[in-house]
């Protein structure tokens, strides 16, 4: 079987390859880096390192790349395809849809075999964002086919591959722990050996988004402003873990209310995020978790929506609310993101840059908490 990953990375190879290839998948990566291209199309294997005690090392082989430039070889690719996936970041899967959208136009030309498609982004329905960039590029007639034979599964990612550099560029070292969910489509697809399927994937994504997502950038934010460089560092604070404890019994809260998740299950889930965040084997940089803080203080992402929620249901927030003060504070000279909110903060003051970015009204209590937070911080 073949399959089509778009993004050939440290998440893309360490993660999605490597399930993949497990399950027994040819993998033709798609990506822009002409260096990780030529590498996959020259050598067709690569190796994946445990970041545990004992270490151990997989090799993926099987494995080609197609220079993402290169439209037609793309869309050649996705017509032969029986599964199509990516992790190129949900903010890249617009540049992407182009060359899917000619794959599949080919795909039905030549008769429609059946093929799901699945965006692996630390996004709520990453893989129906993807279908709305490329089904704009389809025909009519091609929609309606489309929507008899293309899948488009919404999922749920989750596995820690930091930053890293190696001399093998190949080579890569993620974390044992990984989760993988995948909503049952209606097109009746086989399903994939590793990935867990669900009738109703927001509980998990929401999960997921508010315990890994939220409890990674809350302890980079709080390391940061307390001079830690890792996450490693940052949890051995007794102020750090305090907070990220904190943030995140209280998203555990809002999620057991709104899920239905049993409390002491879900705390062990906790525990368990908790410990993988805190790996001896890995060395995740505050700067990569804690990048573009524009993004993770918008009003769908990983501490407002949250915050939200639980604010709606009667529940605390003050842990989350100085988490999102705390974010203000970030100021890494080469991320963008950053950059541009502390330019922000200089031309109109931390509460209009806070409203701005996150859409809470000066007045709103939660707004207000993360300013006092800002300021307890400054």
């Amino acid at each position: 079987m073949k399959a089509v990953h778009f993004g050939a990375g440290n998440i893309g190879r360490g993660f999605i390859g490597l399930i993949l290839g497990a399950a027994n998948y040819e993998v033709c990566f798609v990506d822009v880096n002409r260096e990780l291209v030529e590498q996959l199309r020259t050598r067709r294997s690569y190796k994946v390192a445990m970041a545990s005690d004992d270490g151990d090392t997989v090799v993926v082989g099987g494995v080609t790349a197609i220079d993402g430039t290169e439209l037609d070889s793309v869309a050649a690719a996705v017509a032969e395809a029986d599964l199509v996936t990516t992790a190129v970041g949900v903010g890249a899967l617009r540049h992407i849809a182009p060359g899917i959208a000619q794959g599949i136009s080919r795909r039905l030309a030549a008769g429609g075999r059946t093929l799901q498609v699945i965006a692996c982004e630390n996004a709520i329905g990453a893989s129906a964002q993807l279908r709305s960039h490329v089904y704009p590029l389809l025909q009519e007639a091609e929609r309606e086919e489309a929507d008899r034979k293309i899948a488009f599964p919404n999922a749920a990612v989750d596995r820690i591959v930091p930053i890293q550099s190696h001399a093998d560029p190949l080579f890569v070292k993620v974390e044992p722990f990984y989760e993988w969910v995948v909503e049952r489509n209606q097109l009746g697809l086989p399903e994939i050996t590793g990935i867990h399927y669900v009738n109703e994937l927001t509980p998990y994504v929401e999960r997921k988004l508010f315990t890994v997502n939220t409890g990674h950038c809350t302890a980079a934010y709080h390391g940061y402003r307390l001079g830690a460089s890792t996450i490693q560092q940052a949890l051995e604070l007794p102020e750090v873990l305090e907070e990220v404890s904190g943030t995140l019994a209280e998203t555990g809260d809002m999620l057991s209310v709104k899920h239905g998740f049993e409390r002491a299950a879900h705390q062990q889930y906790i525990d368990t995020i908790i410990e993988r965040f805190r790996n001896p084997h890995l060395s995740d940089e505050v700067a990569r978790v804690g990048r573009s803080p524009l993004r993770k203080l918008s009003p769908e992402d990983r501490l407002v929506r949250p915050a939200r929620q639980a604010f709606e249901l009667g529940l605390e927030t003050g842990r989350l609310t100085a988490a999102m003060g705390a974010a203000l504070h970030f100021d890494v000279a080469d991320d963008e993101d950053a950059n541009r909110l502390q330019e922000m903060i200089r031309q109109e003051g931390a509460a209009r840059a806070l409203t701005r970015v996150t859409e809470l009204p000066a007045g709103h209590p939660l707004h207000d908490a993360a300013i006092a937070a800002y300021h307890a911080y400054s």
